[in-house]
């Protein structure tokens, strides 16, 4: 996944908190292979090339946030999918925890762009048609944490 990173076909939203999320998606990405804690994760990835265009803070509280709450997170998408969390892909798998996350922890960032940046990574790390997947799912999840949001089309 790091090095698919540095040669994906970049985001045009390369803000840093969009950085922040595609650093913090690398290290759920190691996570989920490696079961790393995640302390060393985050040491690793704040050492890897670019992360000074990352916003640091937002990156540290989705990596960490994420991980600490993922048994909560898979409880809240299992329902949604259509199979089980182990036959997910990694990338969808991470790219749902942390849309599931960014959804439950951050109601400033308005759920559409939530969703939105989990199928932008997914369309930039995942496999074909992965983003329309992440995107149904996270829709889903969206009505269930955000049913005023949602009814209101996002406005709020």
């Amino acid at each position: 996944m790091t090095d698919k990173s540095t040669h994906a076909n970049p985001s045009k939203n390369r803000t840093p908190r969009h950085r922040a999320r595609e650093f913090a998606l690398q290290g759920l990405y190691q996570w989920l292979l490696n079961n790393e804690p995640a302390r060393s994760i985050a040491t690793n990835i704040r050492s890897a090339h670019g992360f000074e265009k990352a916003d640091g803070e937002f990156f540290s509280a989705l990596l960490n946030g994420t991980i600490s709450t993922s048994i909560e997170l898979r409880e809240s998408i299992a329902p949604l999918i259509d199979r089980s969390l182990a036959e997910l892909s990694p990338i969808e798998h991470a790219v749902l925890l942390l849309g599931a996350y960014e959804l439950k922890n951050h109601p400033e960032i308005p759920y559409r762009v939530v969703i939105n940046e989990a199928v932008e990574l997914t369309k930039s790390f995942g496999g074909i048609d992965g983003h329309k997947y992440v995107n149904g799912v996270l829709d889903r999840l969206a009505s269930t944490l955000r049913p005023d949001e949602v009814t209101a089309g996002g406005r709020g």
